[in-house]
């Protein structure tokens, strides 16, 4: 056998067996390129959405930028209209109009926009030793030590007893100051080394640094505190008493930036789920004339359990979907067993530096697409969808019928890790749903890595899936 002929088994084995490779290693300099233009726009995302509502704020504008127009269930729409639902400025639906009819059902995409953060309490601030400080709560699973001595944020709105509402936003510009939550110095710390890893840093202990400089008057008690709300309330207009209507959030001051001297990975806050939205987002706002009604929904407090009025476990996406459905006259229910979703959230990167957390035959590895996870929960697949074989092998012909690079993967080995998405939620629905998502490495930590192929297989796994 000369050495160009292949044998029986290795012709066997190209044809039969699975082999991991780098996506990169599959496209060409061009495609590579029109990833790392694709994420260029993704990192603008990063910068300016870093809570919900802006999330929300920057989607919307976006979408008006593409001809999409407020929902009017009053109106009659047809093949081709675009149109978007904004639910109490925290979460929101995209929709475009299919070429067949509504009964056959829709393509849904559902992405979450909230991220693990440290929100103020409603009586946050006080003063202790001179310095002026902030009480916080901290939203979804984070790891608290990771929160300490790093330049955070304020972001979010003060709703005052006028009635009027106030948006903030300080920490991000060139020329705004910072805020700190402080550590012990080694040299005194011998008792804190002495706590576990999960109580080196205890809740009550995130106090964020707000100010030092005392308001001069002898006859104040508390000068260094009313010096801080004298200048929030010339800078918005605020008493103390309207932190009780407030939702204010700590978010990390990082910019987004490229990781690695080949420029391959993004670093930022936030990308556990808004790298996996903005993919939805840019899907949708590009999708003209799908054949099915397709629909993109940017939700709220995944984090926490999806719960409230603006997580998906409210009714407002299956509300959506029967107003549609009163206007086309077919049953909402229809419409909603016939429907199909990809619940666009994260998976866990494989991290070569903590390999034991993973069985590496079923994990997802940075740059060898977006990843495909058949069920999430924990221990005995408690509280996932595990979504069935057939929509599976849907999925699947989608994806390889349109060059899409993608892999499968889990959360963790079985019974040390787990982990929860939306799917479950849709799936109640009566809607056929399966988790796709981007790898992600340090997901929940104030700063993430992804790599930019992965995302940009995110949007074109999406764009396939709902055209």
């Amino acid at each position: 056998m000369s050495k160009d002929e292949k044998s029986i088994g290795k012709t066997l084995e190209e044809k039969l067996l699975s082999k991991r490779k780098s996506g990169l290693l599959k496209l060409s300099d061009e495609e590579i390129a029109e990833a790392d233009a694709f994420c260029e726009g993704y990192m603008r995302f990063l910068d300016d959405s870093k809570t919900e509502r802006e999330a929300v704020t920057s989607a919307i504008a976006l979408a008006e930028a593409n001809g999409f127009m407020p929902f009017d269930p009053k109106a009659n729409y047809s093949a081709g209209d675009k149109i978007y639902y904004s639910n109490r400025g925290k979460s929101v639906i995209f929709c475009v109009i299919g070429t067949q009819p509504l009964e056959n059902g829709t393509r849904v995409l559902a992405a979450h926009i909230d991220s693990p953060r440290l929100d103020l309490k409603q009586h946050p601030l006080y003063e202790s030793s001179d310095l002026a400080l902030l009480k916080t709560h901290y939203y979804g699973g984070i790891r608290k030590y990771q929160w300490v001595t790093i330049p955070l944020a304020l972001h979010g709105v003060i709703c005052k007893s006028d009635g009027t509402t106030v948006t903030v936003n300080i920490g991000e510009d060139d020329n705004d100051p910072v805020f700190v939550i402080t550590d012990l110095l080694p040299h005194l710390a011998q008792e804190q080394s002495k706590r576990s890893l999960g109580e080196g840093i205890k809740g009550e202990e995130l106090n964020v640094v707000i100010g030092s400089r005392p308001f001069k008057d002898d006859e104040v008690s508390e000068k260094v505190k009313l010096n801080i709300m004298r200048i929030l309330n010339e800078k918005y207009g605020v008493v103390e008493e309207d932190f009780l209507s407030a939702e204010l959030e700590m978010v990390p001051a990082f910019k987004a930036r490229n990781v690695g001297l080949d420029c391959g990975l993004i670093g930022a806050y936030g990308q556990d789920d808004r790298v996996c939205a903005y993919p939805a987002l840019e899907a949708i706002l590009d999708c003209d004339n799908p054949e099915y009604t397709a629909i993109a929904v940017l939700t709220d407090k995944e984090e926490i359990g999806s719960t409230g009025n603006t997580g998906l476990r409210a009714a407002y996406l299956k509300n959506f979907i029967s107003m549609l459905a009163d206007m086309a006259d077919v049953p909402d229910y229809t419409v909603i067993t016939n429907s199909k979703c990809l619940s666009a959230d994260v998976t866990a990167g494989f991290d070569p530096t903590f390999p034991e957390v993973a069985d590496q035959r079923n994990f997802s590895c940075c740059n060898q697409g977006v990843a495909m996870c058949k069920y999430t929960g924990s221990r005995g697949k408690s509280g996932c969808n595990d979504a069935n074989a057939e929509f599976v092998g849907y999925v699947r012909n989608v994806f390889d019928s349109n060059g899409v690079i993608w892999q499968t993967g889990e959360l963790g080995r079985v019974d040390l890790g787990g982990g929860g998405t939306v799917a479950c939620y849709i799936a109640e629905l009566g809607m056929d749903v399966v988790d796709i998502g981007v790898p992600v490495l340090c997901m929940h930590a104030p700063y993430e890595l992804t790599a930019k192929l992965d995302v940009y297989m995110a949007y074109k796994g999406f764009s396939a899936f709902i055209k």
